[in-house]
C-alpha cells in the first residue's frame, strides 16, 4: 500500500517557476516508477513526467522546461517547473506503480497550479 501527498502548488505568473513535491509512504519507494500527471478543466488527465531507475520520460509540451527528480532516501519525488505558461494550469497529481508511459494504481489527491498574470 502506498500513500502519496503532494505539495507546492499555487499561483504563478507566466514565465515563473514552481516546484512540486510528493512524499510517499510505504516501503520499496526506489523500486516504484513515479510520475506526475495533470488534468486541466474539461480535459483528460495526461502524463507530464515519469521516473524509473534512472530513466525519465516527459510530455513533449514540457520537455526542456520541467524536470522530474527523486530522493529515494526521503521517499520523495519532485517536479521542477520553469518557464511556466498559462496552458500549464491544471491540477497536478503524483502517481506510483506504473511504467514510464502509463500510470499506476496509486494516486495523490492533487495540487492546483495556476499560471496567470
Amino acid at each position: 500500500q502506498v500513500q502519496l501527498l503532494e505539495s507546492g502548488g499555487g499561483l504563478v505568473q507566466p514565465g515563473g517557476s514552481l516546484r512540486l513535491s510528493c512524499a510517499a509512504s510505504g516501503s520499496s519507494f526506489s523500486m516504484y516508477t513515479m510520475g506526475w500527471y495533470r488534468q486541466a478543466p474539461g480535459k483528460q488527465r495526461e502524463l507530464v513526467a515519469t521516473s524509473s531507475r534512472g530513466n525519465t520520460n516527459y510530455a513533449g509540451s514540457v520537455k526542456g522546461r520541467f524536470t522530474i527528480s527523486r530522493d529515494n532516501a526521503k521517499n520523495t519525488v519532485y517536479l521542477q517547473m520553469n518557464s511556466l505558461k498559462p496552458e500549464d494550469t491544471a491540477v497536478y497529481y503524483c502517481n506510483a506503480g506504473g511504467t514510464l508511459y502509463s500510470a499506476g494504481f496509486y494516486w495523490g489527491q492533487g495540487t492546483q497550479v495556476t499560471v496567470s498574470s
